[in-house]
């Protein structure tokens, strides 16, 4: 699709580039320091105001969608979404790019909309790599002119990287550990695209999310910081893993409140928590902040890590649910927090494989706790995980024990060292768990042991010096050089669209010959300038029963759409929707807890269970719209009934996948 000259932006944004200024403070004040009304001549308000007006009036005005079979085409849709949102044709580079460098969503008609992140290689790239040398690290000495990347001796045949358990003490890492020169590269590679100075930050590399959040709870003094608040209004794995391990540690967990039915932070209750005046600010606790929501798409105050530091707060940013260049708006240097965990998974719609970063603030390290932790990894090249794969025999007997991941929330699941290069087919939608260290570990020993070798770590050092590279590495992430090229303003811009598009017709179908019930309810934030490219929603049938997620999920991937669920907790109901409390909350499916289970765990065993839908920086209007399709066909009263007798009758239960 070509860019023609887009005059008629202004008419839906005054701003010159089609988008508003966004600010790093957007949100209203959390203590109402800042009088949150705009001023009349606020550009910025206005747009915003303008943006959502001009869905609401463009896009199906006055129209409800009663009949799957009566929903507009794809062309006839396409067509008003652009004369709407003009300014999404100026984003044409993503659709060149996708058609470019990731020709295998188009070629299997698959939507991937069931994880954010951030990928480090293109489809293409892999293609390529499989056909010759694949990725290249690229090796050159200060003082001599770079060498051509297809001088054989400056190329070293490495496919796609693997990863290794290490068991060691996350405090003696970051003050002193060593890295291969892979991991060096992908190191350098990573803290230029999150613009974090190595000057301010040390690294370690982690299986997923869920290590990285839970080596910082086995290393933070809770001792002497007592105190642990997060705010997630949703259920994370990682978080349960941190609030399990810190309780152990003598922690007191609390929780922020997100209020019904936008699903905001409550204010009061938070700055509460937040800013006790019966302690000492000093040593507070640990505040763990995700910015917003990466099920429902709610964003949130950045203030609030200010205020927190104010008050003696050490401080972890979420960075796992943000987009590709979110950080270029964060304010780091502004900011600072002690703690900043992200993942990056290897392709989008592909292999979801990767492995998590941690970083940790220099002038915090010294107050950790210098304990042993498991949960770290060494990236190793696959080319020498596939070497020792072929010398040994007892490989296939462990690759079942040692590759037991599955994808959980929007975490990106190491492939351990063992199992080989992943071939996940994006196709179908999955959570995320880790395997179990121990096998791995076990299976580690007994591969070095079988090779006459040290350790995997004593293997790869060799491999470094047989390498013989100079005092320059580079390593090509074709993922991260196509977000770069495309910038914030561009790839913010082009979700906003897509998000707001799905939103606002979702809301447009409703059951037929009934009393107004609507087919989807969403929850969190509806047409909104600054909502996040997430959705958190349920389909209810024509008698207002809510069809189960899963179920949802299985039919969607029968169609090739990938979605995924979650649950939605710590949800607060002020007394005028008292009411409404009774109808939406459910309580947790799973096993019989004990009688003795605290309070905390029963407060979050009430919540939604919500499907959920991502939109990756990838993403086009195709994909959304085969959503739309999708989730139309429930208006038909036998649909969701036929495909429940269906799986009954072949015997398939409904499970995670």
């Amino acid at each position: 699709m070509q860019s023609p000259c887009l005059k008629e932006v202004s008419q839906v944004c005054p701003h010159p580039h089609g988008c508003c200024p966004t600010p790093f403070f957007r949100s209203p004040d959390p203590l109402n320091k800042v009088s949150t009304k705009s001023k009349p001549g606020s550009t910025s308000a206005a747009c915003r105001r303008d943006f959502a007006a001009t869905t609401t009036s463009s896009i199906f005005p006055d129209t409800q969608f009663t009949n799957h079979e009566s929903l507009p085409s794809l062309q006839q849709s396409f067509a008003e979404f652009r004369k709407a949102y003009p300014q999404y044709l100026d984003t044409h580079r993503v659709d060149q790019i996708r058609a470019q460098e990731y020709y295998h969503l188009s070629l299997s008609k698959h939507t991937c909309l069931d994880y954010l992140g951030i990928g480090l290689f293109s489809y293409n790239q892999l293609q390529e790599q499989d056909s010759s040398s694949r990725y290249q690290i690229v090796s050159s000495s200060s003082s001599s002119p770079p060498v051509s990347p297809s001088s054989p001796s400056q190329l070293l045949d490495i496919p796609f990287f693997s990863v290794s358990y290490k068991t060691g003490n996350l405090k003696t890492q970051l003050l002193h550990g060593g890295q291969s020169k892979l991991e060096s590269a992908m190191k350098k590679r990573i803290m230029d695209f999150l613009n974090i100075s190595e000057n301010d930050y040390s690294m370690v590399f982690t299986a997923n999310r869920t290590s990285a959040f839970k080596l910082v709870s086995e290393s933070y003094p809770f001792q002497s910081s007592r105190k642990l608040l997060t705010v997630y209004d949703y259920e994370s794995e990682a978080v349960e893993t941190m609030i399990n391990t810190s309780e152990k540690k003598g922690a007191r967990v609390m929780s922020a409140e997100f209020t019904w039915p936008r699903l905001r932070i409550h204010s009061a209750k938070l700055k509460k928590m937040v800013i006790s005046k019966k302690e000492k600010k000093k040593k507070r606790g640990l505040f763990v902040f995700p910015l917003h929501s990466r099920i429902t798409g709610v964003r949130y105050p950045y203030q609030w890590m200010r205020i927190a530091q104010e008050n003696g707060w050490h401080i972890l940013i979420d960075a796992c649910a943000l987009g590709p260049k979110d950080m270029d708006s964060f304010g780091l240097s502004v900011f600072r927090p002690d703690f900043l965990v992200c993942s990056f998974y290897k392709i989008f719609g592909e292999n979801p494989s990767g492995f998590g970063c941690l970083f940790v603030k220099k002038s915090t390290v010294p107050n950790l706790e210098a304990d042993t932790n498991a949960g770290m990894v060494s990236l190793l090249p696959a080319t020498t995980k596939q070497s020792l794969m072929e010398e040994s025999s007892f490989i296939d007997t462990q690759r079942d024990q040692t590759s037991t991941f599955k994808l959980q929330d929007d975490e990106l699941a190491a492939s351990n060292s063992l199992s080989g290069p992943s071939s996940f087919q994006g196709k179908k939608s999955r959570k995320l768990e880790q395997g179990r260290t121990s096998d791995v570990q076990k299976a580690e020993m007994q591969l070095c042991k079988a090779l006459k070798l040290g350790t995997l770590a004593d293997f790869i050092e060799q491999e470094d010096a047989k390498t013989n590279v100079d005092q320059r590495t580079e390593i090509e992430c074709r993922g991260l050089d196509q977000v770069d090229s495309l910038g914030l303003t561009m790839i913010t811009r082009r979700a906003r669209c897509l998000i707001n598009w799905l939103v606002h017709a979702l809301t447009k179908l409703q059951h037929p010959n009934t009393e107004g019930i609507a087919l989807v309810k969403i929850y969190g934030p509806k047409i909104n300038f600054d909502r996040g490219p997430a959705l958190a929603f349920n389909v209810f049938d024509w008698k207002g029963e809510k069809v189960e997620p899963v179920l949802i999920q299985k039919l969607a991937d029968r169609k090739s759409i990938s979605l995924s669920y979650g649950y939605l907790q710590h949800i607060l109901f002020l007394d005028k929707y008292q009411k409404e409390k009774d109808q939406v909350i459910e309580k947790k499916a799973g096993e019989a807890k004990d009688a003795t289970e605290n309070k905390r765990k029963d407060k979050t065993d009430m919540g939604i269970t919500v499907v959920t839908a991502s939109l990756g920086f990838l993403a086009n209007f195709e994909d959304t719209y085969r959503l739309w399709a999708f989730v139309a066909q429930f208006l038909d009263a036998d649909f969701a009934e036929k495909a429940r007798w269906r799986y009954t009758a072949l015997n398939q239960k409904t499970i995670e996948v």
